[in-house]
């Protein structure tokens, strides 16, 4: 999967999708995607990659809480 870093608008191919959609995990493994030699893997935060049409990635993959509100909203408890 291909997603852009936000700062630099670079094309970062995602090594580790796994990591991608796990909320508990805030980096990835991945790569520049320039030019015809492929770089070194590295560590990418997760907070600074977004889709290559500028959306942001979603809550789901992002926040492990992503559904507290909800879950308290229908126990009709405070957690």
């Amino acid at each position: 999967m291909l997603l852009k870093e936000r700062k630099t608008d670079e094309l970062v191919e995602v090594i580790d999708s796994e990591a991608l959609f796990d909320p508990f995990k805030t980096q990835l493994k991945g790569r520049y995607n320039a030019g015809e030699e492929l770089p070194e893997p590295r560590m990418f935060d997760k907070a600074d990659l977004v889709f290559c049409s500028n959306e942001s990635l979603p809550r789901c993959w992002m926040d492990p809480e992503y559904r507290k509100a909800e879950m308290i909203r229908r126990s009709g408890t405070d957690g």
